[in-house]
């Protein structure tokens, strides 16, 4: 398996999901400005906690199915 590179993320600008709440809980940030990953941190461990990557086409993938309202089960 070839290891993949991944971002440096210092200095990025972070956003956060419109469905975190205000109190600081379950949020989620994500990094734009990459062209073929999206680095992806938990906000309550941020700036210093790790940080996720995903390759853009599975992260666009990810956020469509969400919107969506996920798979549909029978």
């Amino acid at each position: 398996m070839a290891r993949r590179s991944h971002p440096d993320p210092t200095g990025a600008v972070w956003r956060r999901s419109s469905y975190s709440n205000q109190e600081g809980g379950n949020c989620v940030e994500v990094a734009d400005g990459f062209r073929t990953v999206v680095p992806v941190r938990d906000s309550k461990t941020a700036p210093h906690g790790p940080t996720l990557s995903f390759a853009a086409a599975t992260w666009a993938a990810f956020v469509s199915e969400v919107k969506g309202g996920g798979p549909r089960r029978s």
